[in-house]
Parts: C-alpha cells; structure tokens; sequence
C-alpha cells in the first residue's frame, strides 16, 4: 500500500468509496473539496493498493489548527490498517506545517469512528456544534 497526495483521475474513485461508505454525496463538499485541493493539494492524500484507489482523507489548516474530514476506505479494504495510515500520513503533514493541535468533528451516533480516532490519541471534548443550512436562491451563482 502506498500514501499519496490526490491526482485529478483519483475523483471518480473517492467519490464512489465515500458513496460505498455512506458519506452524504453534497454540491458543497464537492466544492470544499476543489478549493482544498486548490489551497494546498497536498493535505488530500489517497491510500493505493495494487494502483487502485481504496482510501482518502481530507485536511485543512487555519493558522495552527489542522482539521481534517472524509477519511473513507472502501468497505473491501477496511480492517486493514489504512485509515491509522492515512491519519498518520496527514497528522505528519501538518507537523511539517507547524501545526499545534489537530480537530475533527464525529457525528455522535458513529459507534465505530470514536473508538477508532481514541487509539489514534484524539481525546473526545464536550463541545456542542451547530449549523444552519443556508440555501441559494435559484439562478443565483455561487462564489
């Protein structure tokens, strides 16, 4: 297995594993996604068996607070190992970057992503999150 950054041919596959995984498909994910890669590519990286895509994670920085999201391997491959890969891939990173602290935000009912991210060392905090969808109005460009 080998941990890359993200090359455009890759966008079919990892959109097709969060698909598998059960990642809410959205326009502004996939527009989060284009502006990530176009800020700095580097912190998508992708998990490679054989040359076929089976894993993505996706970070971000804001100043010395890395985030990341999207970490998704293809069911076939899960149990392997590769999303510990694929975080530690990221967490060095953000080390090189000088990164001091590292959030990533769990839905509350995802009974096997905590445990999974406490191995790692990632410490569950009592904070609430709160969003609001805002909708565009038809005809009406995004920027």
């Amino acid at each position: 297995m080998i941990i890359r950054p993200f090359r455009l041919g890759d966008y079919a596959a990892i959109t097709a594993i969060w698909r598998a995984t059960g990642f809410e498909q959205e326009e502004a994910d996939l527009d989060a996604l284009a502006r990530q890669l176009a800020w700095d590519s580097e912190l998508v990286l992708i998990a490679e068996v054989d040359g076929q895509v089976v894993g993505v994670i996706v970070g971000t920085i804001n100043g010395n607070r890395a985030y990341f999201y999207r970490l998704a391997v293809h069911p076939d491959y899960q149990r392997r190992g590769i999303g510990r890969r694929l975080v530690q891939a990221l967490e060095e990173r953000f080390r090189e970057k000088g990164v001091t602290q590292i959030v990533i935000m769990v839905k509350q009912d995802n009974e096997q992503a905590i445990p999974f991210y406490e191995s790692l060392g990632y410490e569950v905090q009592q904070l609430v999150t709160l969003s609001k969808r805002i909708e565009q109005p038809l005809g009406e460009a995004r920027s």
